[in-house]
């Protein structure tokens, strides 16, 4: 489980395609505190760790199946050497929650359509998936690129957000761009509800 809080920027350092898909991802996490097998959120994906080492930097190696790769962004915008990734270590009791409780399972895919200056914020509009835009509703929580966000509004299948600029400091939605693709994980709360409402109805 994670929170949606991001705590490193990686960078992905090489990719290999033999079946699924291995990365290598740089991390400012030490390796010797990651095991092999531990669970790290990558721009909102759960992936678990197979390799570790420190030349010529600190990073970690996923594994990616041909599913994973279909169903999220890593499909539609590739994951080159280069790009930076949103990272999150998996919850520990005792940690703080300073989101919201995320599987780091992507429900799907949302498009960037408008990016906004709002005083020191960027008002970010983006499209959701039909089949998962009912299951977003205004002051809920999503996570977007695995960061944990607010929903201000809901208009059919678009819904807006606002970026705060330490969050576009220390997070990769500082080079957000129009048309992005984006990993959209619903908040299981509003899933439950809406389950419940059409047992109800």
């Amino acid at each position: 489980m994670f929170t949606g809080i991001v705590t490193d920027v990686g960078k992905v350092l090489a990719v290999e395609r033999a079946g699924d898909m291995r990365a290598r991802i740089a991390t400012r996490h030490d390796p010797a505190t990651i095991d092999i097998g531990a669970s790290i959120a990558c721009d909102g994906v759960c992936l678990t760790v197979v390799a570790l080492g420190r030349e010529p930097e600190n990073w970690f190696e996923v594994d990616i199946s041909g599913e994973t790769i279909s169903r999220t962004s890593i499909g539609r915008n590739g994951w080159l050497p280069g790009k930076r990734l949103n990272l999150e270590r998996a919850l520990r009791v005792g940690d703080e929650l300073g989101g919201h409780i995320v599987s780091g399972h992507v429900d799907g895919v949302a498009e960037v359509l408008s990016l906004a200056r709002e005083g020191d914020s960027t008002r970010v509009v983006l499209r959701a998936p039909a089949e998962l835009a009912r299951f977003i509703a205004p002051k809920g929580s999503v996570a977007l690129n695995g960061t944990s966000l607010t929903v201000n509004e809901v208009d059919g299948r678009d819904f807006g957000i606002n970026l705060i600029a330490h969050t576009m400091e220390v997070t990769t939605w500082g080079a957000v761009a129009v048309g992005d693709a984006v990993n959209l994980e619903i908040d299981t709360l509003a899933r439950y509800v809406a389950r419940l409402a059409e047992a109800g109805g």
